[in-house]
Formats: structure tokens, sequence, C-alpha cells
């Protein structure tokens, strides 16, 4: 399936919604040219906040399709973030069409779609995944399912790009709510972790 998806393009349509979205990043790079980080499936945006702090000299881009999850944003003074209520794979196509790259992608806990017959639905399983490694950078996956961060690993290995598969060391400051339960509640963290120079 990763090499079939390797050989295509992703032509699904772009949502209005998305690119209603995509208008504000572009007007945000307008005002003020940055490199970007990606926050990919970032819920209620705490994590894009985070990472905000972790990287101020960036433009840092929390995308999540949901409306409700990203109206429970506590807001905060950082001015280089923004969040963005759109489709992943529809601002992921757009940057890619327009040529531009991220410096980090962050995958903080995505939907692990834990059923055999929802493989398509994950990351690596997805025709978008193509796009993912085209926008390139350091790529970070993180998810409390070992099997999930190992199969992403697979997928980037046989895209032709290596990585590394660790432990989220439990004295990190927690990036996501998610990644916060998770250590309340007892669970292994694990990170996926490449660079991709275009």
């Amino acid at each position: 399936m990763v090499h079939r998806h390797l050989q295509t393009i992703h032509q699904a349509s772009v949502s209005e919604h998305s690119l209603e979205a995509y208008g504000k990043l572009s007007e945000a790079l307008a005002e003020n040219p940055r490199s970007l980080v990606l926050d990919s499936f970032c819920g209620t945006g705490h994590s894009t906040a985070a990472l905000a702090e972790r990287h101020p000299g960036h433009l840092v881009v929390g995308i999540d399709k949901s409306a409700h999850r990203l109206a429970k944003h506590p807001g905060g003074s950082n001015d280089n973030y923004i969040l963005l209520q759109a489709n992943c794979e529809d601002i992921w196509f757009l940057l890619a069409r327009d040529g531009l790259r991220a410096d980090y992608h962050y995958l903080l806990y995505p939907n692990p779609w834990p059923k055999a017959s929802h493989l398509q639905r994950r990351i690596h399983g997805h025709a978008s995944f193509p796009l993912v490694l085209k926008l390139g950078g350091q790529i970070e996956l993180r998810s409390n399912w070992q099997i999930y961060v190992e199969e992403f690993g697979v997928a980037l290995h046989l895209a032709g790009h290596r990585g590394w598969v660790s432990q989220v060391v439990e004295s990190e400051t927690e990036l996501s709510l998610f990644e916060r339960k998770y250590k309340c509640s007892g669970h292994t963290l694990w990170s996926y972790t490449t660079r991709i120079i275009p």
C-alpha cells in the first residue's frame, strides 16, 4: 500500500473551509515571512502553543478539522503561532503545491485507527502520506501505541528515509493534553523521528 501511494499523486479535492484557512496562513506569511513548524491534528492547540515556545523564530501552524476542539484552546500571548480549522491533508497539499516546506512537522497522538480494516485511515496508510514526505523537515510522530509508531517508521523506511523509534523521556514536558493524560495513567509513550531534506 505504501509503495502504491508513493507512486501516485494525491488528488482529493480541497474543501472550502481548508482553502479559507490556508488564506489565513498565507496572509500571516506575507506579513512576516518565517520558516514553518507544522502541528498536524493539534486538537485543542495546547501542543501548538507549547511548540511556539520551543521554536520562537518560526511560525507554528496548528491544524485540526474540529472547530469544537479548537474552541477549547486557552489562548495566549505568543504571536508566533496560528490555529487553522482545516483538513490536514488539504493544508499539506496546498503547502506542497506552493513549494513551501516545514522545518519541523509534529504528528502528536493522531487517532491510531487500531482495527486492521482501518489501515488506510492511518497517516502512513493514507493516500496523502507522500505529502508528508514532500514537506520535509524533521518529522516527529508520538503515540502511546508502539505498533503505530513502528509501522510509521517502516513506511518511512520503505520511502527511503531512516529514523529511530524511542521512548518519550518521562521528565520531558508534555506537549499535548493527550500526552499528559497518558503519562498520568502510566502509559509508555513512543516517538519516531526522522529528518527529510528535500
